[in-house]
């Protein structure tokens, strides 16, 4: 079973932005020589996240929206008493979303719908270096 490993690095701003990291993965796939298994998604750290969407202006601010109103950045967290570093929200944010996805790959293609992107979600309170691990298995 053909076991590939390897990591994808992007600069981001914080905030709550969104990279679009489909153009990365595909390559990945298509470097590998597995046709039928799937690509592991991991991005180390807690205050980034993993999802798909449709990469497009109007569906990204929506998300960006509905996040501030469902873990705002203004409330109080107890994190930010214990380090001061201001990122309780962002280490909230991430955890509720996640840090993984898992995408079957089928006749060499990943099983991504038509206006579905592989995207990273950086909430921390800076910018970052952000490692994003690959791992794509199969046959």
């Amino acid at each position: 079973m053909p076991l590939k490993n390897s990591n994808i690095y992007v600069e981001t701003t914080g905030k709550t932005d969104i990279v679009d990291l489909t153009p990365f993965v595909l390559r990945e796939v298509n470097d590998s020589s597995v046709a039928n298994g799937a690509v592991t998604l991991f991005v180390p750290g807690s205050t980034g996240a993993l999802t798909t969407i449709e990469f497009e202006g109007g569906v990204i601010n929506d998300l960006k929206k509905a996040i501030e109103r469902m873990i705002p950045e203004d409330i109080y967290y107890e994190h930010n008493e214990r380090w001061g570093d201001g990122n309780g929200y962002s280490h909230v944010r991430a955890a509720m979303i996640g840090p993984s996805l898992h995408i079957p790959i089928i006749d060499g293609n990943m099983t991504l719908g038509t206006w579905q992107q592989i995207v990273l979600l950086d909430f921390d309170n800076r910018p970052r270096k952000r490692r994003i691990v690959v791992q794509i298995s199969g046959k």
